[in-house]
């Protein structure tokens, strides 16, 4: 088994951008749904780079995604895309960018149906990672099963973000669950 993420942390300097996402966002449970949208995309995003590159890039992809304002990125069109695929700032990856679009169209569906992307993901807690796989791959685009998982660990859905001996790891257990 290899080194767990709460192990590499520890190796270093506490202003590093992973030691800040670890302490205080990895595994944490998100309420707003911006702030899902925004960790979904950055799952999407990751795939096939490091998550070093996607943290240093964080600020980036903020502006370059209207913030992560679902309504304003479900309405993205061709202009939108081209913009993207011009920013040096983030992942220029046109499959990654069109999955954004209807991820967020995808969430606004959701959002009507169940009054937010938060209570969506609530009423399917429980299930287990096989099942969450196959809801996201039927609902989202660009969510495979590291994808998914990743996104359901670092949101509070699912648990190993952080290992028994973690600091956090205590911490989230006195976090009152959804």
């Amino acid at each position: 088994m290899g080194q767990s993420y709460c192990d590499y942390i520890k190796t270093l300097p506490k202003d590093n951008v992973h030691h800040v996402y670890h302490d205080f966002h990895y595994g944490f449970p998100i309420d707003d749904d911006n702030e899902l949208f925004e960790r979904l995309i950055l799952e999407i995003n990751q795939a096939g780079l490091s998550w070093d590159t996607i943290l240093k890039k964080q600020e980036n992809f903020r502006k370059a995604y209207s913030g992560f304002n679902i309504k304003k990125v479900a309405g993205y069109k061709e202009k939108d895309i081209e913009r993207l695929l011009a920013d040096p700032g983030i992942i220029r990856n046109r499959r990654k960018i069109e999955a954004a679009i209807y991820n967020a169209q995808k969430i606004l569906e959701i959002q009507k149906a169940n009054g937010s992307f938060k209570k969506w993901l609530d009423l399917n807690e429980g299930l287990t990672k096989e099942d969450w796989i196959k809801l996201f791959k039927k609902v989202f685009k660009f969510t495979g099963g590291e994808i998914t998982g990743e996104f359901l660990m670092s949101t509070g859905y699912l648990d190993g973000s952080h290992v028994p001996g973690c600091p956090v790891f205590k911490k989230l257990k006195t976090l009152v669950k959804r």
